[in-house]
């Protein structure tokens, strides 16, 4: 691979740990907002949900350090 296209993968990984940055700060202001529901409101479906949608954005979070350790292994070897 040519300095040019591992510079451009340098930059693409650079973004993605902004990315990962920006989605970690969502993930934890939506899990400070069911820690502070009341108990009665986390068993409920509303509750339910929003676990759900944590859970998806951690998911979400994993892909993309995945997808940025892989990028990183092509520009460093």
């Amino acid at each position: 691979m040519n300095k040019a296209r591992r510079k451009e993968l340098e930059k693409i990984s650079d973004e993605l740990v902004g990315l990962m940055d920006r989605l970690q700060e969502v993930i934890d202001e939506e899990q400070d907002a069911y820690d502070n529901l009341p108990e009665g409101i986390q068993y409920s479906g509303r509750g339910e949900q929003m676990e759900e949608f944590i859970s998806q954005m951690e998911d979400a979070h994993s892909s993309i350090e995945d997808a940025n350790d892989y990028i990183t292994e092509v520009y460093e070897s």
